[in-house]
């Protein structure tokens, strides 16, 4: 069960003038569940994307990647097979469905981003998917936000949405996307998918620096297991039908509300991860460098014996002292660590503090949310990371993830 993560309200999340969304049951994987999604874009439209670092990366990223160079006009989404491990054959599969969907809305197949999620090393079933393309553009509107959630749905429990609203000079711009992503997570990026759509007018090279500025801030700062994807894929869409976002001030401003999207998909996905039952976010302050102090968060955040001490609210800190000095950051003085759950402060220089007593530990580590903090003391710069405990449904749900 998620981590106080309710569904979304579908009336919440604001239409996007300029992008469509509809979806079908495939039957990808198995049949009666909704499973493919097609997203439909004004001409026009500008699309930025940031994408796993997985060398195995999966056919469809790869011809994602190439299609992007060019103007898009439709994404096509499945669940249920992920189309990785698959070699040549997989890219001609992927490319045929790119094919079907092109030709049914009338545009050619470069300007189609494919998408998949599932299975890794199985086929992907072209004919079940092209089969079920009529189905999704018959259903495709601007309101279909809260379906297409749950359509890219895998093993979440809880489909992921959200909207906002931002004041640009020249009027109010939207912003809403969703994401799926519950396990095998751990950046760059995870095993998520995420679509952020903007009604705002802004330029393709000004979209790809918010994206990535956004995945920075939020998809690239979860984990859940440590394990990188196959088919991590973060795509932002900008119809350019709402008001023109040229100057810094609404640049910086639109960027805001994507990152604030962002984050509020990526937390949905920590909130959900398989198993979860608690949500923890890793603060480590005081460090030379952000990227040391993002080291040394996940470091935290990546412990199994950290991860399984949360589940059972063990306040067995050790474990987090290990992980920080197991980091690998070079010169740290360990002598000069401080550690706090919540607002507790546990360890003083590098010791245990000679107030804290157990049972502040357990009473902070059995609460759903809570906050682990180190101070490193060697500098002014810090990184948060959010992660999740490890219990023993992980465990289930992954080893029967084929079955």
């Amino acid at each position: 069960m998620a981590v106080n993560l309710a569904p979304p309200v579908a009336a919440q999340l604001r239409p996007v003038q300029g992008i469509e969304l509809g979806v079908a049951m495939a039957g990808v994987k198995a049949p009666g569940r909704r499973d493919l999604l097609v997203v439909r874009l004004a001409p026009g439209a500008k699309v930025a994307g940031v994408f796993t670092r997985n060398r195995f990366c999966a056919a469809p990223v790869r011809l994602a990647q190439k299609h992007l160079a060019g103007e898009v006009r439709a994404l096509v989404v499945n669940t249920g097979n992920a189309n990785a491990g698959t070699g040549n054959d997989g890219l001609r599969r992927a490319l045929r469905v790119c094919a079907s969907l092109a030709k049914r809305i009338g545009c050619a197949p470069g300007q189609v981003l494919p998408f998949s999620t599932g299975v890794i090393m199985e086929p992907l079933p072209v004919e079940r998917i092209v089969a079920g393309l009529p189905r999704a553009i018959a259903d495709l509107r601007a309101d279909n936000w809260a379906s297409a959630a749950a359509a890219i749905m895998t093993t979440d429990t809880v489909a992921k949405a959200a909207s906002r609203t931002v004041m640009l000079s020249h009027g109010e711009a939207v912003v809403t996307g969703i994401a799926k992503g519950a396990g095998m997570i751990r950046p760059d990026m995870a095993t998520m998918l995420g679509f952020i759509a903007t009604d705002a007018n802004v330029g393709k090279a000004v979209l790809q620096r918010l994206t990535k500025r956004a995945a920075d801030a939020s998809f690239n700062a979860i984990t859940v297991d440590g394990d990188t994807s196959t088919n991590d894929a973060f795509v932002c869409l900008a119809s350019g039908r709402g008001p023109e976002a040229r100057s810094e001030k609404d640049i910086k401003a639109l960027g805001a509300a994507i990152t604030e999207v962002a984050q509020a998909l990526a937390q949905a996905i920590v909130r959900d991860g398989e198993g979860a039952t608690k949500f923890v976010t890793v603060r480590v302050e005081r460090g030379r460098s952000e990227a040391e102090c993002r080291r040394v968060a996940y470091a935290i955040a990546h412990s199994p014996l950290v991860k399984t001490a949360f589940f059972a609210s063990d306040p067995n800190l050790g474990r987090i002292l290990a992980a920080i000095g197991n980091a690998g950051v070079a010169g740290l003085d360990t002598a000069r660590v401080d550690l706090y759950m919540d607002r507790i402060l546990v360890a003083r220089s590098g010791a245990r503090h000679p107030r804290y007593r157990e049972a502040q530990g357990i009473a902070v580590m059995k609460k759903p949310e809570f906050t682990v903090r180190a101070a490193l003391n060697r500098g002014r710069c810090a990184a948060t990371v959010w992660t999740c405990d490890l219990s023993y449904d992980y465990v289930k749900i992954n080893a029967a993830y084929r079955t």
